[in-house]
């Protein structure tokens, strides 16, 4: 198996170059540190995830957790690491000084975090989680909550999880079970949820479970739903943790396609009595909290998409570059990265990559565009951006790892199909980022109903003009032929906008048909924009520059790769979006 190394220039130069970040550092307060800034805690990200996760990755794979004695017992080797990242100071990257995090910017922690996921998928779906924890309960949780649960919960001193799915209520969460009773300060949570990740594991004193559950007296449907903070073991007056263990156990672990080293677990609430948990929030109003924690994880597992495509490529690059065969006219051996459509997948491997790292590190940027301003109307334009960017990012990239990570199998040929040689791990772990955290469907309808129909297309228009803009500037003629693939692309993406805003807001089948066509357009669409700028950026920097020449190079190369191989596929999606619905509704159930 191949190992992993952190893509250091081209991380830096989308978070410095592309983004901007020392103009983030200084609206955050942070003008002192914002120089080097990124540099050094990526160097140490990269150290940790290199030389203490990324070995884990295949023992995982073959060596999952055991439940027994209901505890779940993880991979060996996994909770070392994770006191490792603990005692680093790690969990606490992006999170708020007033509860013991560091306070940077989130455009940083994104790109630590792709280094986790990149080295081990499995393992970093725990911080993960917990990192949606935090989101919640800093957003809707009281003092009281906030002061007892986020301190240990930023320290990594506790995880967290997120359970929502039931065996009868997936997506749709009207109808589910689950009951919440009130006793007091507190309520008692009886239940079945399915699908949890890092539902329970010995690496912490504690796990805190957030738990969509329905009162008695609750509304019907959606707006019947709270969430409750749920612990694994109950707590002492002073917030510490007892060796009371609360009535909620995991009863099984799924066996799965991927992600094998991740316990998936069957959690039950209440065999005996009831769990104790606290309200998030208002009563009824767990919606809102859920998308809260929801949106963040959306835009983590986008972030696993570019991670473990990232980790592909690097793999199948070894693979090519070692593995020789045929023969030259001179009779002569040659490695595989001689021949020309390998070298073709992988072009395509590498600009989808660094495209989706574009795409995902952009997206994060502007969640601390609104967290550091104190101007209204900039505060709604990047949120208006933020939610805008989540399905894309959620739906587009993840979709594209499945054939990155196909790709790299691809590249391997016949040994890609034996397990003995580790791409097959990347294929299979990648399967699971179009479904979790909302389906690829429903990231489209979220894009096409909430992101688009919702504000009659405003937010959307905003970003496509905002392109518009941005290729004016390009004017070198070297840059002709990428300028002229987004401006065609680009009247594509007006195109299905309009037809989405018109047709879909008559029609819900129309909108609903052409959703995923439309989502993965606008993906494109985004792609090309800012490999597009980037290679812009990297032409100008190339005379002042000479020590970074190979690289600025190959950054125009990759834009130019992705326009030429992935680009074009919006003339054909814009064709889907504006075919409707009309023959997929036409069709009785008999005859599919």
């Amino acid at each position: 198996m191949s190992d992993y190394r952190y893509p250091y220039q081209d991380g830096i130069f989308v978070l410095n170059e592309l983004i901007g970040l020392e103009d983030i550092c200084k609206q955050a307060g942070l003008e002192d540190v914002a120089e080097g800034l990124a540099e050094a805690i990526l160097d140490e990200a990269a150290k940790m995830g290199s030389e203490v996760l990324a070995p884990l990755n295949g023992f995982g794979d073959k060596n999952p957790p055991q439940l027994k004695d209901q505890k779940v017992i993880e991979t060996e080797g996994f909770s070392q690491a994770y006191q490792q990242f603990c005692e680093a100071g790690w969990p606490s990257v992006g999170a708020e000084e007033e509860f013991g995090g560091q306070g940077l910017p989130a455009t940083i922690a994104v790109a630590a975090n792709e280094i986790w996921q990149s080295a081990n998928l499995s393992w970093a779906l725990c911080p993960l989680l917990t990192q949606g924890s935090i989101e919640a309960i800093s957003a809707h949780g009281s003092a009281q909550l906030k002061t007892t649960y986020l301190p240990r919960l930023i320290s990594g001193e506790w995880t967290g999880t997120m359970n929502l799915t039931e065996p009868d209520a997936g997506t749709d969460l009207a109808a589910l079970k689950t009951r919440a009773v009130r006793e007091g300060d507190h309520y008692r949570i009886t239940g079945q949820k399915i699908f949890i990740t890092w539902g329970d594991h010995q690496m912490t004193e504690n796990i805190v479970h957030l738990v969509l559950a329905r009162l008695p007296d609750a509304p019907a449907g959606v707006k019947g739903i709270s969430l409750f903070v749920v612990p694994k073991f109950l707590l002492d007056e002073n917030g510490n943790t007892t060796d009371q263990r609360n009535d909620v156990f995991a009863v099984s672990l799924e066996h799965k396609l991927g992600i094998h080293a991740s316990p998936t677990c069957v959690m039950s609430f209440g065999d005996n009595g009831g769990a104790i948990g606290y309200l998030v929030g208002e009563e009824n109003q767990g919606l809102a909290c859920m998308f809260t924690m929801m949106n963040d994880a959306r835009q983590g597992v986008g972030l696993q998409g570019l991670a473990i495509s990232e980790r592909a490529y690097q793999h199948a690059l070894t693979y090519a570059k070692e593995r020789v065969q045929g023969t030259q006219r001179d009779g002569s051996r040659v490695t595989i990265i001689n021949h020309p459509d390998v070298r073709r997948m992988l072009l395509q491997m590498k600009s989808a990559t660094e495209a989706m790292r574009a795409l995902a590190y952009v997206a994060k940027a502007e969640a601390d565009k609104y967290r550091f301003t104190d101007d209204a109307e900039a505060k709604r334009r990047h949120r208006a951006r933020t939610d805008l960017y989540t399905p894309i990012v959620k739906g587009w990239i993840t979709e594209l790892a499945q054939e990155v990570t196909y790709l790299a199998v691809q590249i391997h040929g016949g040994m890609g199909f034996i397990e003995e040689t580790g791409v097959a791990q990347h294929y299979r772990d990648a399967r699971i980022l179009t479904i979790y955290e909302g389906t690829t469907g429903i990231q489209a309808l979220d894009l096409v109903g909430r992101k688009t129909l919702a504000d009659d297309g405003k937010a959307l228009n905003d970003l496509l003009i905002e392109m518009d803009a941005d290729f004016m500037e390009i004017t070198d003629p070297e840059l002709f032929d990428i300028v002229s693939a987004n401006r065609n692309a680009l009247t594509c993406a007006m195109t299905a906008k309009n037809w989405v805003t018109d047709q879909g807001s008559q029609n819900m089948a129309d909108a609903g048909a052409a959703s995923v066509s439309f989502m993965m357009l606008m993906g494109y669409m985004c792609g090309g924009w800012l490999m597009a700028k980037s290679a812009n950026i990297a032409l100008k920097q190339l005379a002042d520059n000479p020590e970074n020449a190979d690289f600025l190079k190959t950054k125009i190369q990759t834009a130019r790769g992705f326009c030429e191989q992935l680009l074009p596929r919006v003339d054909g999606l814009v064709k889907s979006v504006c075919a409707g619905g009309d023959t997929a509704m036409s069709l009785s159930e008999d005859q599919f």
